[in-house]
């Protein structure tokens, strides 16, 4: 198999034989309430590599931080031994932004803040990624059909293509489940809104939680997918951590190794009880018991 720089470059082939990373993230509102160095030492801690930043946790207008914060920040992951994934729930601050709006002037606006989000991604750690969920901000609302919404995500992201591409940043496409949103549903719309922009910086990502609409098993759609799978989100169907479920994370994680993944496992969870640290520290020694 010949690659080209820029397959190298975003990660868009695994090179035959390798095997899965086996390194494990965590999201950093898992430690909600706790200042971002906190946090960090918190995932290290409970034996992490990787801290997968939600820019509101480092200002309430993260793409505005000035350089002096955004170096400071980078300081903080690195001297507690993690590395920054990438951005994740990031059009969530500062509020009113809305990719898919039939509004033109708040859809620029929105577009334009991620642009600048992608800057933020870059300076944050070498080769983030960017996990386009934002429920909120990319749904079909006010008048606007699905079909329309995801004409407007494959306009949009081919203005950010450029960008991304220039600054090492992967975006990835994430599928939600429709209880979440009603736009981009499965893998395989995801994989339309890829086809459709044509950039090595535009991919799509893996997450647990959000394989409700799917018709294949979990580890049936990491096959089928895997060359456009740059990020795997794990978590139980109902958001809770890894473990507390029936989740086959078993089967997820041996296929992922088969199929030579090289990237993040990013533990995602929306129940932080009875705390964000005590959640981390069972997610990860649970899936170290069933690590492939």
């Amino acid at each position: 198999m010949r690659l080209s720089r820029r397959s190298l470059l975003f990660g868009a082939v695994p090179l035959p034989g390798s095997p899965a990373s086996g390194r494990f993230a965590i999201c950093s509102e898992t430690f909600a309430g706790m200042s971002f160095a906190d946090a960090c030492k918190a995932a290290r801690r409970s034996g992490y590599d990787g801290i997968e930043i939600e820019p509101a946790h480092v200002s309430p207008d993260p793409a505005a931080l000035p350089s002096e914060r955004r170096q400071e920040i980078r300081r903080i992951i690195e001297d507690e031994g993690l590395t920054a994934v990438g951005l994740h729930s990031f059009l969530k601050a500062p509020p009113g932004l809305h990719l898919t709006t039939g509004n033109a002037a708040v859809r620029k606006r929105s577009w334009e803040y991620f642009a600048r989000l992608i800057d933020l991604a870059a300076d944050l750690g070498s080769t983030p990624v960017m996990v386009l969920g934002s429920s909120k901000q990319r749904a079909a609302t006010d008048g606007t059909t699905p079909v329309h919404a995801v004409g407007r995500l494959k306009e949009g992201l081919a203005a950010m293509a450029p960008v991304a591409e220039r600054r090492n940043v992967s975006i990835l496409m994430e599928p939600l489940a429709p209880h979440l949103c009603n736009v981009v549903n499965t893998l395989a719309e995801a994989m339309d809104v890829v086809n459709a922009v044509s950039s090595p910086a535009i991919q799509t990502m893996f997450d647990t939680h959000n394989t409700a609409a799917e018709t294949m098993p979990p580890d049936a759609l990491i096959r089928e997918y895997m060359p456009h799978i740059r990020h795997v989100h794990l978590n139980e169907m109902d958001g809770r951590r890894p473990g507390a479920g029936n989740f086959p994370f078993g089967a997820v994680l041996r296929a992922l190794k088969q199929a030579g993944y090289r990237g993040w496992l990013s533990v995602e969870v929306f129940d932080f009880k009875p705390d964000g640290e005590t959640v981390a520290r069972l997610a990860r020694d649970y899936l170290r018991s069933v690590e492939a």
